[in-house]
């Protein structure tokens, strides 16, 4: 990826800091901080450490001039930046390499932050949502929600944040929602959402045309893949159809669909 882009970006944050004082340039710390972290620091000891072993990687594409700032102003700077700021110049950074007119596929998903709970401070987990594109391996989109029964309402406005046109939009079963698969489709993209019991008649629906008696030898098209997993050899089967007549209802209640699949394993 290209650096010169990562720095475009963040000099959009603004520096509060008074003009006399500033050792460091903003700039600086901030592209430490990225690729230390990028690169496995989990504390400001670590990143420090990073910029101390790393040196004439950062000075390819920032001036520290003055060295490699110390771990406690590395802490005191970032804690002074614009959290949104921040935020709004790293996304658009992942979004300059996730082009418009690919085909790709976006995986959204939550997940809790390792050592994100703190029991003595009364600090709950952190949850954020993500969004992934499988094409890039990049994440080009991501949301903190204060807890997991909140990523229903945090899918839509993350999907805000993206270009989806052309794209398909994977979620797993707490986003397979009528309401987002209506905005995905409004946006110009596909979706592919993985179905359990909180869509009660969908689901009842899956189990009656795909009996676990005929997957043995499916009638519809079908594809299976083997690969080795934790040790083992394991078997997939994909299943695909397209909606069944008795089942046409379902395309009214949900914009846009078109397959039933299955997968077993």
């Amino acid at each position: 990826m290209e650096l010169k882009k990562l720095m475009e970006h963040i000099s959009i944050i603004p520096d509060y800091r008074q003009t006399w004082k500033v050792k460091h340039k903003l700039s600086d710390i901030l592209l430490l901080t990225i690729y230390a972290v990028v690169s496995g620091a989990e504390g400001w000891e670590d990143i420090e450490d990073f910029g101390e072993t790393h040196p004439d990687f950062l000075k390819q594409y920032g001036d520290f001039e003055n060295g490699i700032p110390v771990h406690d102003t590395i802490a005191r700077v970032v804690s002074c930046i614009c959290p949104a700021k921040f935020h709004e110049s790293f996304i658009n950074w992942m979004l300059d390499y996730h082009s418009s007119d690919d085909k790709d596929v976006i995986a959204i998903d939550g997940k809790i932050h390792r050592h994100s709970y703190d029991k003595s401070r009364r600090k709950g987990a952190i949850h954020v949502i993500s969004a992934f594109s499988t094409m890039h391996s990049l994440v080009i989109g991501q949301i903190k929600t204060d807890k997991k029964s909140n990523e229903i309402t945090a899918i839509p406005e993350l999907l805000n944040m993206l270009d989806i046109k052309g794209k398909i939009i994977k979620t797993d079963a707490m986003g397979c929602q009528k309401d987002i698969a209506e905005k995905i489709q409004k946006q110009g993209g596909d979706y592919l959402f993985a179905v359990k019991g909180n869509q009660g008649r969908l689901n009842k629906a899956f189990e009656e045309k795909f009996p676990l008696k005929e997957l043995n030898n499916p009638k519809h098209d079908s594809y299976a893949i083997s690969e080795k997993s934790h040790g083992r050899e394991e078997t997939r089967l994909h299943i695909v159809c397209d909606v069944p007549d008795e089942l046409i209802d379902f395309t009214f209640e949900w914009k846009g669909l078109k397959k039933l699949c299955v997968a077993v394993s």
